[in-house]
């Protein structure tokens, strides 16, 4: 299912992730290749280190395949919880409570369903990030940037994930999502605060907008 915001640029369960995660990144277009057991090591203790943030907020750019650019504000609670609020006239967000993702299009007045199982935040937002039974493709490590590149058939299909984050501080710098059609979607973060506190409000999820939405689209 497809959801179209007002910037045109297009969003799919498997490229909003956008997280939600960069711009251009050789690795993306590198053959696929296999971890040695030493960049295994270094990318768990970058995972370990972004599963021990537990709140985190900040601003995010993100980019489309056809080098489309839209933002916003982000807001994130491990396990499971993200929400995505996009600039612009559409009212464009991203919700995870947990359980489930929610795209929602406010001025098209849609709003689109998946169990969070089944989306690429699932290895993002989990309590801890496992990183075992070759989830990873790739480790590359640079002067100035670690990149770990991820596939996860349960969760991404034939996507894959790939994550840049700072050599020294383990920071999560940017993300890119692959589809299955080849198509890159970025997202960049900035202005990050961790461990804040933040209001439950931001997560939840109306259901019942979602069913009585969904039922006057099918009437059209």
């Amino acid at each position: 299912m497809t959801n179209r915001a007002s910037n045109g640029f297009t969003m799919t369960r498997r490229r909003f992730a956008s997280i939600a995660v960069a711009a251009t990144l050789a690795l993306t277009g590198a053959a696929p290749s296999i971890a040695a057991p030493g960049s295994m090591e270094t990318a768990q203790k970058i995972a370990n280190h972004f599963a021990s943030i537990r709140t985190m907020s900040g601003e995010f750019v993100q980019f489309d395949a056809r080098g489309r650019q839209t933002g916003g504000k982000f807001y994130i609670q491990r396990p499971g919880k993200i929400r995505f609020n996009y600039d612009g006239k559409s009212g464009f967000r991203v919700i995870s409570d947990g359980d489930s993702v929610i795209l929602e299009n406010q001025r098209m007045k849609t709003m689109d369903l998946y169990p969070l199982s089944k989306t690429p935040l699932k290895l993002l937002l989990a309590e801890r990030i496992d990183l075992s039974g070759n989830r990873v493709r790739s480790v590359k490590e640079e002067a100035d940037q670690t990149v770990i590149q991820l596939v996860d058939k349960s969760a991404f299909g034939d996507a894959q994930i790939t994550m840049v984050f700072d050599p020294s501080t383990y920071e999560l710098r940017q993300w890119t999502i692959r589809d299955a059609q080849g198509k890159d979607t970025t997202v960049m973060v900035f202005n990050v605060q961790k461990d804040v506190a933040l209001d439950q409000s931001l997560f939840k999820i109306d259901y019942k907008k979602n069913i009585e939405l969904n039922k006057k689209n099918r009437n059209r």
